[in-house]
């Protein structure tokens, strides 16, 4: 039997110490053979005990021999040692033969369960994904758990659910970052553990564009590159792998494009048939995308592109002639110039600006000798006086060569130069007036003149003395804009000038009283010009009026001020001047009556009778005029507020007053203060004197006045004061808050008394009314008035509801009486006694009491409009000389002229059934169809007599 030292370390220690005490270095694989040497440690202890035995009965023979004693137990200490090996050995054996490690499945390569070797995994699986599943098993059945850990300070890839094992990725992998993860899968079935290092591998997905190499792309290029010739190579690489790693290349379409590319090189080229040119183009802008093979990202196929822009410089090279620069060119030869003056000058340079070359100019064509060009500079002189010139015009071919390298002329280019001669424009414009030449003129005019009219008090004349184009001027205003308007604008040689109105609105004397306006020539080359004043001055009208200062105004004045007191100061302004700007200031309005105003200085004051007082009235307000000599006007508001004085002192009812005071209750005293606002009509009590003294407590804002909190029966009062009655007296000071503060006094007579032993409000008014008996009278009297008034109004309605019900109430039943005698009350039309359509009316009586024979139904039925009451039949106790009659009724009975007088009522209760069948079956009875007529017809009536009653 092997045990394995590594998985059993309880044994393994055991064993070690017990067997190998001096330490001895073990096995490399941590095994050991123990059956040989558990099996002669086991015979040595056996011959131990044996030789044991031997040496007790040795012992037993000589007991007293030392060295056989000693020898004795020398032995059984080395007996019980082995005893004890031999214990733990078994023990150790026994636990360490069951206790075997867990291990993992080892399912090799694109399995999804195991021990995660040579598992791969894809850089676009998403966070949270569950990507693999460890799985294993445990010798003994145990319940085992898995783990995953990392080396520290690397990143954490992956978790593991501890019992299922299924492992889920928690961070976003990168194959071009880290295409390998190391971690340790771990089982464990709660005592032994095993630790396997394994590599995951990431593998790829086309998540990575294209990345140009050597950015910017920054091209030099001549311009005299041969087409189809290569000029630059663009350069890409892409990081995913396989097809998603391979690269081409092509250009954005563009029109006119000059380029071309290599897919699969890069390499760029002139086009085929195209040419670049430094003066066209200089700079070329060409778009070019790298484009990879395309891949799986995410289980969709994409294909990833980049884009990077090549910046093509054409550089010049000798090809183009020269280039004239602001042509066309034209010179002036004036009546002034002399010999040797510059006319023009030409100006030219290189075509091709990378190296320019120098310019060499010369007139080609005949001048008469007239004209010269500098060969350098370009500058067209005159060699004559401009009056031996024949012509006035004259076309002048210009030609501009390159200089080369060896001074001789190359490309050249040739323009026109066109020389004019004439006349000076040394004149300037002139004003002119009625006197002559003049540069003032002035005009008197009103403000404000209608738009559109001409300024007729001006006269003025402008004429310049040049001939042809120079003479052509153009004519300004210079001043308000938009004001006048003058006219011509252009002029040629001589024109009058006219002005004329544009804007009524802005010639306003108020504004400004005097317009400058300049007319001034600007159309030469030369800017010669001349100017005029036009001095305007307006004469002012009366087109404004008078304004306040304010909408309204706001004032306040104490009371009692006296008569005559200033108010407030109103100012109005009207702009016109003279007369028209003065201001006469009036006042009205319902809040007047009490003021006045200055008509000139606008100052309001108080009417000398007036006296103002904040109690009756505070607020005022009215409206102030201000108005010019020709009745323009306008109007403000003023406000004026009486400010409350403190002139009314506080007032009692009466300087004597009297009160009865309940034990526990207070007294209140009130005094007035006419005073409008606080704090003038504020009042503060108090107690001035008080006989006896300390006794009361008043309220100094309510004017309550109570006796102290000790002092709560009348055996306290009767202690304080000898007198039976216990009338006290208060001095009472009511003084108010203003400045300077007023007071009044008054006698306040308390009479102290306990609470009566009624309760309720009733005995409270009745006690608070013992000073004033009055009110308890008056109260009486309210509440018998209101008795009286309630009795008369419940008889005015039981009257006219006994007046109502006396009338005949629709009601619809029959009053039935019994006759002490068994009568029937017979009602005998006084028909003939041929008319077969009637019979007989008849009642007849029950024994029980008054009912309504209708109500014999089995079935109630609705309620119909009630008839009116019949009167009851005659007493039975009448006269035998009197006939019976029978009373109608609604619900009669029609009965047969031959029929027995003794029959009874169709619907009575009475049992004389003999008599109703008799009724029924007799061969002349009632018309069934005449009896429901004469029934509708009855009701009938009674439906127009009951609408009758109630409209």
């Amino acid at each position: 039997m092997t045990v394995r030292l590594a998985n059993n370390p309880p044994v393994a220690i055991c064993i070690l110490m017990l067997i190998n005490p001096e330490r001895r270095p073990l096995a490399a694989d941590g095994n050991i053979s123990t059956a040989a040497g558990l099996l002669k440690l086991l015979l040595s202890c056996a011959q131990t005990c044996l030789k044991t035995s031997s040496d007790e009965q040795q012992l037993q023979r000589s007991p007293y021999d030392p060295s056989v004693s000693l020898h004795f137990f020398c032995r059984m200490k080395s007996i019980r040692k082995k005893q004890t090996l031999i214990l733990l050995i078994s023990l150790c054996m026994s636990m360490g033969k069951s206790d075997f490690a867990p291990y993992f499945y080892d399912n090799g390569a694109g399995s999804s369960n195991g021990n995660m070797a040579l598992f791969s995994i894809a850089e676009d699986t998403s966070i949270g994904t569950h990507v693999y599943t460890l799985n294993g098993s445990d010798p003994e059945g145990e319940p085992v758990t898995y783990g995953v850990t990392f080396d520290k300070g690397s990143k954490e890839y992956f978790s593991v659910e501890p019992k299922s094992g299924n492992v889920t990725l928690i961070e976003t992998l990168d194959r071009e970052v880290q295409d390998e993860i190391v971690a340790f899968v771990t089982i464990t079935d709660g005592r032994n553990k095993v630790v396997e290092n394994v590599r995951v591998f990431i593998t790829d997905a086309n998540d990575e564009k294209p990345e140009f190499l050597n950015l910017p792309f920054i091209v030099d290029v001549p311009e005299d590159a041969a087409t189809g010739s290569s000029i630059y190579r663009v350069q890409a690489i892409d990081r995913d792998l396989g097809s998603g790693g391979s690269v081409t290349y092509y250009l954005q379409s563009t029109p006119n494009t000059k380029f071309t590319i290599d897919g699969h090189s890069g390499v760029l080229r002139v086009r085929p048939g195209e040419s670049l040119d430094y003066e066209l183009s200089r700079t070329h802008f060409v778009t070019v995308v790298a484009k990879d093979g395309g891949g799986k990202y995410h289980g969709k196929y994409q294909v990833m592109t980049s884009t990077a822009i090549i910046t093509i410089n054409v550089l010049d090279t000798q090809d183009s002639p020269p280039v004239f620069i602001g042509t066309p060119y034209f010179g002036f030869v004036y009546e002034v110039s002399v010999p040797g003056s510059e006319i023009f000058t030409v100006s030219a340079k290189d075509g091709d600006q990378n190296n320019p070359s120098a310019i060499h100019y010369s007139i080609l064509n005949s001048s008469d000798g007239f004209f010269s060009i500098n060969s350098t500079s370009g500058c067209i002189s005159l060699t004559s006086f401009p009056v031996q010139l024949r012509n006035e015009l004259y076309e002048l071919k210009v030609k501009a060569s390159e200089v080369g390298p060896d001074r001789r002329l190359t490309d050249y280019t040739v323009t026109t130069v066109t020389i004019r001669v004439v006349d000076l424009n040394n004149h300037p414009p002139t004003f002119y007036g009625e006197n002559g030449q003049q540069s003032r003129f002035e005009l008197t005019m009103y403000e404000h003149p209608p738009e559109g009219e001409i300024l007729r008090g001006l006269k003025i004349t402008v004429n310049d003395s040049d001939q042809g184009a120079n003479a052509k001027f153009r004519l300004l205003l210079v001043g308000p804009s938009r004001v006048l308007r003058v006219v011509p604008q252009t002029v040629l040689n001589e024109a009058q000038v006219t002005i004329i109105v544009e804007n009524s609105t802005a010639i306003d004397y108020e504004k400004k009283p005097v317009l400058n306006i300049q007319a001034v020539e600007i159309d030469t080359p030369e800017r010669f010009s001349a100017t005029a004043d036009i001095v305007i001055n307006l004469l002012d009208t009366n087109d404004n009026i008078p304004k306040f200062s304010s909408e309204f105004y706001i004032a306040r004045i104490p009371e009692n001020s006296p008569g005559g007191s200033n108010v407030v100061s109103v100012t109005a302004t009207d702009p016109d001047s003279g007369l028209w700007g003065e201001v006469k200031y009036s006042i009205y309005g319902s809040g007047a009556d009490l003021f006045l105003i200055h008509h000139t200085s606008g100052i309001v004051y108080t009417q000398p009778w007036a006296s103002l007082d904040a109690e009756v009235k505070s607020k005022y307000n009215f409206y102030v005029k201000a108005e010019d000599t020709e009745g323009k006007y306008s109007l403000a508001e003023v406000f004026v507020t009486v400010l409350d004085q403190n002139d009314h002192p506080p007032e009692f009812n009466h300087n004597f007053l009297e009160k009865t005071m309940i034990i526990g209750a207070p007294v209140k005293i009130e005094a007035v203060d006419e005073d409008a606002e606080e704090p003038n009509n504020l009042i503060e009590y108090s107690i001035m004197r008080a006989d006896p003294n300390n006794i009361f407590d008043i309220n100094t804002s309510t004017g309550e006045i109570k006796l102290k909190p000790y002092i709560k029966s009348m055996e306290i009062v009767q202690n304080i004061t000898k007198q039976k009655d216990c009338r006290w007296s208060v001095v009472v000071q009511a003084r108010d808050r203003g400045s300077p503060s007023f007071s009044t006094t008054a006698v306040v007579k308390i009479d102290i008394t306990e609470a009566n032993r009624l309760k309720g409000p009733m005995a409270s008014f009745l006690m608070q009314s013992r000073d004033n008996p009055m009110k308890a009278l008056g109260l009486a009297v309210s509440v018998i008035t209101v008795m009286v008034l309630v009795t008369v109004m419940i008889s005015t309605i039981m009257y006219f509801r006994n007046t109502k019900s006396n009338r005949i109430t629709p009601a619809r039943r029959i009053i039935r009486r019994r006759p002490k005698e068994h009568r029937r009350w017979t009602f005998r039309p006084r028909f003939g006694h041929g008319d077969q359509s009637f019979g007989k009316f008849f009642i007849d009586s029950d024994t029980g009491d008054n009912h309504n024979a209708n109500n014999n139904s089995s079935r109630a039925k609705p309620p119909a409009p009630s008839a009116p009451v019949l009167p009851p039949p005659p007493p039975a106790q009448s006269r035998p000389s009197e006939r019976p009659r029978s009373v109608p009724t609604v619900s009669g009975a029609l009965a047969s002229r031959n029929a027995s007088r003794s029959s009874s009522w169709r619907t009575s209760k009475s049992t004389d059934g003999v008599e109703k069948s008799g009724q029924n079956k007799d061969g002349s009875g009632i018309s069934s169809a005449l009896v429901s007529e004469l029934k509708m017809r009855i009701e009938q009536k009674i439906i127009e007599a009951n609408q009758g009653y109630y409209y």
